[in-house]
């Protein structure tokens, strides 16, 4: 008889300062080596070149990531005017000399402001979106044709915050899928000048935020101290933004079966609408999003996330293992 796998010894998230030069995946897998188990994933990737707020997800808290689908994100970015690059950023060769233009702090809130909104922008070449199932750096890296379409994306912030020589440092709130790289190399083309992403900091994934987040060598020594649990956002804590309710262990045993119930209104404790300082204005990038509910135990142990189907009457869609 096959042995029953193991629950990971921690759960919940994880708010990571990624360093510069490496990728999601080297953080990744870092961690697992940290935390000495392999149930460990990402709330979207950043590119090597940028630094700030990963979101991992342990344990348990994997089955959440659904839910994550849509935060906004934050960035603190700088754009360097004066000459393009094949990859948009700093990372890439250039395509042409360096014209170091000093430039216009109006000019640049102009370019800012028009692109605060909704409207379709091209990835980069150099990016993970996909071209008859291959990713379009793997075409770009071998100079294959990448023809890529248009997305249409959001930006809800866009501000300048310091103009030197032909640096602009910049502040975005944006939805996913928003290629920072883009905004700078456009705003480049626009300019006449070419221009690229020099620097980028990811400072917030909806509530989580840069305030919260521990280096690699953090975690390492909290490890060896055996203290890792300081640097975990429990379950509980999780997805603050859903309403709540606590139900009685008669009820508990049909959720964890995957059944529907029945709660009454006023047991629905509403959830959380402040953000905490350096979050996003709002959390998500405003798609539809079906009622959900967060459900807990007498013990105040998160046991599931449920749905509304009518009224008063909630389905499990994910239904958390009970402990070891």
């Amino acid at each position: 008889m096959p042995r029953k796998p193991q629950p990971a010894p921690l759960d919940g998230a994880l708010v990571i300062d990624k360093p510069r030069g490496k990728t999601s995946h080297d953080v990744v897998e870092a961690v697992r080596r940290i935390v000495g188990f392999r149930q460990v994933g990402h709330l979207g990737t950043l590119d090597p070149l940028a630094t700030g707020v990963l979101v991992l997800l342990l344990g348990r808290a994997t089955r959440l990531a659904q839910f994550y689908v849509g935060r906004r994100k934050r960035y603190d970015s700088t754009f360097r005017f004066g000459f393009a690059t094949d990859t948009y950023d700093a990372d890439g060769a250039p395509l042409g000399p360096d014209t170091a233009p000093q430039i216009d702090r109006a000019e640049i809130e102009r370019l800012t402001a028009a692109r605060v909104g909704r409207f379709p922008q091209m990835p980069p070449p150099y990016s993970a979106k996909k071209i008859h199932g291959r990713p379009a750096h793997e075409l770009a890296r071998k100079k294959k044709p990448v023809e890529l379409k248009p997305v249409d994306i959001e930006v809800y912030d866009f501000h300048v915050n310091e103009i030197s020589g032909p640096l602009a440092r910049v502040a975005i709130e944006c939805a996913t899928g928003t290629y920072i790289r883009s905004l700078a190399h456009d705003m480049g083309a626009a300019m006449g000048c070419g221009a690229h992403l020099s620097e980028i900091v990811r400072t917030a994934v909806g509530e989580f935020t840069l305030d919260q987040a521990a280096k690699l060598e953090d975690l390492e020594r909290a490890a060896k101290m055996g203290d890792l649990a300081r640097y975990i956002i429990p379950l509980e804590r999780l997805l603050p933004e859903l309403p709540s309710v606590t139900i009685l262990p008669i009820l508990e045993k049909r959720v964890r079966h995957g059944s529907k119930f029945n709660v009454q209104i006023a047991q629905i404790q509403p959830g959380r609408t402040s953000a905490a300082q350096g979050a996003t204005t709002e959390l998500n990038s405003g798609e539809w999003k079906p009622a959900r509910l967060r459900v807990f135990s007498q013990q105040e142990r998160l046991i599931a996330i449920a749905e509304a189907v009518v009224p008063r009457t909630y389905q499990p869609v994910v239904v958390l293992e009970a402990e070891a």
